[in-house]
């Protein structure tokens, strides 16, 4: 057929222009990522081999192959791998198969990738790195187990590609660079060699090239000739089974950069051995920092899953669950079935078995680090915290060993000297029921809060809890056997010698409450004296358990439906606002005024907890009026 030509998805030709206009350092990566993406499709042609024998040849080994010509100006990188067909060649290279794309793009831009293009393999499209280097690309591919046609793609990286049917020999893909006058280093071996060193030693299998040396003739001792050799230029250690004594902390780095694309050293590597009902091998990384995309709907969690140190799949969610899926690493079993699905692995009592024991070991770790490196587990919980803690709500089983692991900051320490939850039970007063909290968007804008002022008046500690998820995970949980209760939400009654003297105040006020929550029935829910105010005159809760404004925000961002939410003004029946409002209440219950002070109020508590007037124009000009009026008398 003859070659037909089109145009890349829109996500394409901005990825492309970002890449070829914006990216300047690092390079080299663009190998890593084709030398990985030749792995994978080893990897997959191995695995479909155990159930279909015509997709290897048995004459030959799986084997990447790195080829270059100095004359044509191009560099190609082999497989024989599983190959594409026409169609899974256009869906392959002509668009990002992910949800994600708009986020990537937005992140590519950023100037934290901008600097460290060596993240671009996080996001499965490292194939385009390579226009970095190349002025033009061609692909040639067959399917593995196909003996049809193969296909040839090409593209410039202007906007367009072409492809056609061609014939091709033998299985896999080859990926042809024709390199940019300014590129031509990596026709070099010295550089091939260094790149394949730093980012690929580790591959399983064997990265090869053909290279010349000179030797001594044995026809003519006193000459030397150029002869042509193969050479493999990883060392292809599978570094998990390995013993522990003979790895250096740098491989074990390295090996870390090689799986997670990460350019940071990991915070800890854990590389154990489980023996008994499940013998497995794990090798697992925490890393210094999440990535990118941890917090998308499709982010891949989950180690590699060997079985007899045959891959099975990349991302073995199985193995992990989600409130620890910043873990990075390999497993390798010695149980699994080397035909196992990810179907037989939901149900297989096996994987149980080893998720079961990397959870517990994480955790474990998690807890040695804390108590033996606070530092460096602080260094940890500023970037994973917020998923650590999901496993409150998603985890029964370990929710102790969880709250255990949790730091908040607190109205008893300074911002950077976070508390744990033990650290609060140890503190609490001999009565005191509950471990507060407070959900806040900042700790500057929650230590000033209305919402303290009796706790502080009682020296009550408070928790401030800064993750958007805080709210949602702690509704309903104990710890010690002492409930989390929320100050933001439901009664507070810290002091129930003053029992007498709230219920005069309520009496003394009854009918002044009943005019406020008239005029504020389409607003709230009730008006109630309150229990937490001392200096200010009011403020807005929720229900015991309902949804706080800063859950609502977070919510409505992703698109969620939230019903109507009404809360609860609370006053203060010692504020001399009340005393006054009361007074001209007793002397002219119809006064305007009183209800134009009631809307006030619900304004003002609307202030207070970081939303706006429902009516900003009549909230202005309601308190220039006030201020007019209290000019006069002054």
């Amino acid at each position: 057929m003859a070659a037909e030509t089109r145009e890349f998805k829109t996500e394409i030709k901005q990825l492309l222009d970002l890449m070829i206009h914006s990216l300047y350092s690092h390079k080299e990566v663009f190998l890593r990522e084709l030398i990985s993406n030749a792995s994978d499709a080893i990897d997959r042609a191995r695995y479909e081999s155990l159930t279909n024998a015509e997709i290897q040849e048995k004459d030959k080994e799986w084997t990447i192959r790195i080829t270059v010509d100095k004359e044509k100006g191009t560099l190609t990188v082999s497989d024989n791998g599983i190959g594409m067909t026409k169609d899974e060649a256009v869906e392959a290279l002509g668009t990002i198969a992910r949800s994600g794309t708009r986020e990537f793009l937005e992140a590519l831009q950023s100037k934290k990738i901008k600097d460290n293009p060596e993240l671009i393999g996080q996001f499965g499209v490292g194939f385009y790195s390579s226009f970095m280097v190349a002025d033009r690309i061609t692909v040639l591919s067959r399917r593995a187990g196909s003996p049809g046609l193969g296909v040839k793609w090409e593209s410039k990286g202007d906007g367009t590609f072409t492809f056609e049917e061609i014939e091709k020999k033998g299985k896999g893909t080859d990926v042809v660079l024709h390199l940019g006058d300014e590129e031509k280093q990596y026709l070099e071996e010295w550089e091939i060699r260094d790149v394949v060193h730093r980012y690929s030693d580790f591959i399983e299998h064997p990265v090869l090239m053909e290279v010349e040396r000179e030797k001594q003739s044995e026809l003519d001792k006193s000459r030397t000739v150029k002869l042509k050799e193969e050479i493999t230029l990883n060392s292809r250690k599978a570094v998990w089974l390995r013993d522990k004594d003979e790895i250096t902390l740098d491989e074990y780095n390295q090996f870390y950069k090689h799986i997670s694309r990460d350019t940071e050293d990991p915070l800890k590597v854990i590389h154990y051995k489980a023996e008994g009902t499940s013998e497995f091998t794990g090798l697992l990384y925490i890393p210094s920092r999440p990535p990118t995309d941890i917090f998308w709907k499709d982010y891949k969690m989950g180690p590699t899953l060997y079985v007899k140190r045959v891959r099975i799949m990349e991302h073995c969610e199985e193995l992990l669950p989600p409130y620890l899926r910043f873990v990075k690493g390999v497993v390798d079993s010695s149980d699994l079935p080397l035909n196992i699905s990810r179907e037989m692995l939901q149900n297989n009592r096996q994987v149980e078995i080893i998720k079961n024991s990397i959870v517990k070991k994480v955790l474990d770790t998690l807890g040695e680090i804390r108590k033996e490196e606070p530092e460096k587990y602080l260094k940890f919980y500023r970037q994973f915290g917020a998923v650590l803690k999901e496993g409150l709500y998603y985890d029964f089983t370990k929710r102790e060993t969880i709250a255990d692991l949790l730091l908040f900051a607190s109205t008893k320490a300074e911002k950077d000297e976070p508390r744990t939850l033990q650290d609060y039970v140890d503190g609490m007063k001999e009565d005191q029921q509950f471990i507060y909290y407070m959900p806040a968007s900042s700790f500057e804008e929650a230590v000033k809060s209305p919402y303290l002022e009796a706790f502080r008046a009682k020296d009550i500690e408070v928790l401030i809890m800064l993750d958007e998820v805080d709210d949602f995970v702690m509704t309903g949980f104990s710890y010690k056997d002492k409930a989390l209760k929320s100050i933001v939400a439901g009664d507070v009654d810290l002091d129930k010698s003053e029992k007498g003297e709230k219920e005069k105040t309520r009496k003394k006020y009854r009918k002044l409450i009943d005019l406020i929550k008239e005029e504020l029935a389409d607003e709230v829910k009730d008006v109630r004296l309150s229990g937490r105010l001392r200096d200010s005159a009011c403020l807005l809760v929720g229900d015991e358990g309902g949804i706080n404004p800063q859950m609502e925000k977070v919510l409505r961002a992703m698109g969620q439906n939230v019903p109507d939410n009404k809360r609860i003004l609370e006053i203060n029946g010692d504020h001399p606002l009340f005393e006054a409002m009361n007074g001209l209440f007793e002397k002219d219950k119809a006064s305007p005024v009183l209800r134009q002070y009631a809307r006030l109020l619900y304004d003002q508590a609307l202030l207070l907890e970081g939303s706006r007037p429902k009516d900003p124009a009549a909230f202005v000009k309601a308190v220039a009026s006030l201020m007019t009026e209290g000019l006069k008398t002054a």
